[in-house]
């Protein structure tokens, strides 16, 4: 097949390495404008463009696959199929109907549950015991389509989103790498989706990353997990930010306000929490890297101070 892909993170790269190492054409490749990143803000290419780039493949980067030329010049490639995977951008009902095979996307879910921008992030904050990858036939609408095939992939006690993000990439390259030649002969049975059981992965806002420490600390451990890498959950210490990167749940109740420190030493900084406590293993300052509770309190006296009023 003569094959578009479509997408722009680093989710995407691990699929498009597999296309690249198939027996099959990437054509072309689609992906966002470079765009200002890092404290410098240096316009920086995507990663699906810097490797698109070491294998000489087409780059194309529209603003938007709307107008009339953008689908002109997507049709005059003439693609068997486009696989799309955190593209960034919305295909109109035109550009779906253009591949001969129609578009596939690799989702980061098993579908229906969590369609949207942040299905890694929403399953580990809903406390989902399992995830995985779904390729979906593509349709007007926001990861509706059938679904053609499916993984699943637990979710385990300590992954971060990132380190999620990490498995769920590389499985969703494998299940795309199985499935080709299936794809091509039109071997696969879409499956509708049960409109019943969908839910909505609303996009990450900053604002989510704020630790009420009132919660339980079950809760404040997801939302520590799930905002690593971005935005990283964070409290205030000292007027000032402090992240937390890491952290460990302690059953038992404290005898003090949620948000205060009980205690610090080298295995961590334990506070208490609406429910039960937390122990902090990993925290950064504005400005700083991020150090081990031992580092921290090397140069901060933290014990008795509630956080969020500090």
């Amino acid at each position: 097949m003569n094959i578009v892909f479509a997408g722009t993170p680093d989710f995407s790269v691990p699929a498009l390495q597999a296309l690249l190492d198939s027996t099959h054409d990437v054509i072309a490749v689609y992906t966002q404008p470079d765009r200002p990143s890092g404290r410098g803000r240096k316009t920086t290419a995507s990663p699906v463009k810097q490797l698109a780039l070491q294998y000489d493949v087409p780059v194309y980067q529209p603003d938007s696959l709307k107008p009339e030329t953008a689908q002109q010049e997507l049709a005059a490639l003439q693609p068997d199929l486009m696989v799309v995977i955190a593209y960034g951008l919305i295909l109109p009902s035109a550009v779906l109907a253009i591949p001969r095979l129609g578009c596939v996307n690799v989702h980061a879910s098993l579908l229906p549950r969590w369609r949207g921008a942040a299905p890694i992030q929403r399953a580990i904050l809903a406390g989902d015991t399992g995830t995985g990858v779904c390729l979906m036939q593509m349709d007007a609408g926001l990861d509706t389509g059938p679904v053609l095939a499916c993984a699943a992939c637990p979710i385990e006690t300590g992954d971060t989103a990132s380190r999620l993000h990490d498995r769920l990439a590389q499985q969703g390259a494998q299940l795309l790498s199985d499935k080709l030649d299936a794809i091509e002969r039109g071997e696969l049975e879409p499956r509708q989706q049960d409109e019943a059981l969908a839910c909505y992965a609303r996009k990450l806002e900053k604002s989510e990353a704020r630790i009420d420490w009132g919660t339980p600390a079950a809760e404040i451990m997801r939302r520590i997990r799930a905002f690593n890498a971005w935005p990283v959950a964070e409290t205030r210490y000292g007027g000032r930010q402090l992240r937390i990167w890491d952290a460990r749940f302690i059953a038992g109740d404290a005898d003090a306000l949620p948000g205060t420190v009980l205690s610090a030493d080298k295995d961590g900084i334990e506070v208490a929490c609406g429910k039960d406590r937390l122990q902090m293993l990993e925290l950064q300052l504005p400005g700083g890297r991020a150090v081990t509770a031992s580092e921290f309190i090397n140069a901060h006296v933290i014990t008795g101070v509630r956080l969020d009023d500090a």
